[in-house]
């Protein structure tokens, strides 16, 4: 029961990690994007990163797990000639776990480079610097409570999902059983002791995730005064 329990905790923080670093790769070029170019569809686009906010994760993970299914044509490819399947694998869950993830990065880092003013970047062009040395030498280092707002929200969303991940992953110990999974387990063969110590630790963490990022924002506030 130990090895189980330290096991479902590591991959958990796997799943958060790796989540949480790709969705910072993915999210900043698209935060840029979305910050300082109107193209037509934008709204479109908005919307559809915004949707795992809304939507029930298990329709997204329904919808995953049929797109990864074998019999489909994007799962029957990755079969066929890359010997891959992304249903009840960890991989899929790290797929999944970054669609329903997107808002939770992208959201925070939009909102902090629109606040800034467009002088930072006009100043900056003038003095004959690029577009990528302005937005890493001069936009993020004037939004970063917004970076570590993003990173910290997509984290404790991650270590709390459930429904998509089950949907997509199943509840395979080692392999896509996360804490919330086994929260629900233990709760159902009536081992609250189990349930008790799992749910302890996602409040901790959560807790401490939330805390940081008020004191982040209330400092920010303070020095922008």
């Amino acid at each position: 029961m130990e090895a189980d329990f330290s096991n479902t905790l590591l991959l958990t923080g796997k799943l958060a990690i790796s989540t949480t670093a790709i969705l910072l790769l993915l999210g900043l070029p698209i935060a840029y994007l979305l910050a300082y170019t109107r193209f037509r569809g934008k709204a479109l686009v908005e919307a559809l990163i915004c949707m795992p906010m809304v939507l029930p994760p298990t329709v997204i993970g329904y919808y995953l797990l049929v797109a990864f299914s074998p019999t489909n044509s994007f799962g029957g490819f990755l079969e066929k000639y890359l010997s891959t399947r992304l249903a009840f694998t960890f991989e899929g869950v790290v797929i999944a776990s970054v669609i329903a993830g997107l808002p939770f990065m992208i959201q925070p880092l939009q909102n902090g480079l629109s606040s800034l003013p467009s002088s930072y970047r006009e100043a900056s062009y003038t003095l004959g610097k690029s577009k990528w040395v302005t937005f890493y030498r001069v936009l993020l280092p004037n939004c970063k409570s917004s970076l570590i707002t993003g990173i910290a929200l997509t984290f404790a969303h991650c270590i709390g999902e459930f429904g998509i991940v089950l949907m997509v992953g199943g509840n395979i110990p080692g392999e896509t059983r996360i804490a919330s999974i086994a929260i629900y387990d233990e709760v159902q063969a009536l081992n609250y002791e189990t349930a008790h110590q799992y749910s302890f630790i996602l409040f901790i963490i959560s807790f401490i995730l939330l805390t940081l990022i008020y004191s982040i924002n209330k400092s920010f506030r303070v020095n922008t005064l």
